[in-house]
């Protein structure tokens, strides 16, 4: 069944993918915009998601981060599979905040990620999640 959020999610990631980032952005935006103030809270976790991913500005990022993880914090009862995001949210998130220089919220996130890990699958995805995961962590310095 098609949803037709997702299908424009997917292709103002198709336009980030294919190096176009402010286009990009402005799609990711415009759709928030439609969504942010009564969708689908999956809709704005997985928007929230690739929006981060597309920005230039270290701020902005944070932001975006901070709004997929809120999200995926309001589905996760009613949505068991939306476990799954969690590795990848907290990797997203501790990288942002590593590269911000916020060490210790950066480690915090890398901690959550590794803890939420079990929710992955044991597949390419997964194993390309865990190993990201570890390889933040091997760059954290040890308190």
């Amino acid at each position: 069944m098609s949803d037709p959020v997702l299908d424009r999610i997917s292709e103002a990631l198709d336009l980030f993918n294919a190096g176009r980032r402010a286009e990009a952005r402005a799609a990711f935006t415009a759709i928030w915009a439609e969504i942010e103030a009564d969708g689908d809270p999956f809709h704005q976790c997985v928007l929230s998601h690739y929006t981060a991913n597309a920005q230039d500005d270290a701020e902005a990022e944070l932001m975006w981060n901070r709004r997929a993880l809120a999200a995926a914090d309001r589905i996760v009862n009613e949505r068991p599979d939306t476990a799954s995001l969690y590795p990848s949210l907290h990797l997203n998130l501790a990288d942002a905040l590593f590269r911000a220089g916020n060490i210790p919220d950066a480690s915090r996130h890398v901690f959550l990620a590794r803890q939420a890990a079990d929710a992955l699958a044991d597949d390419a995805q997964g194993r390309m999640v865990r190993g990201a995961i570890e390889s933040l962590a091997a760059r954290l310095p040890v308190a």
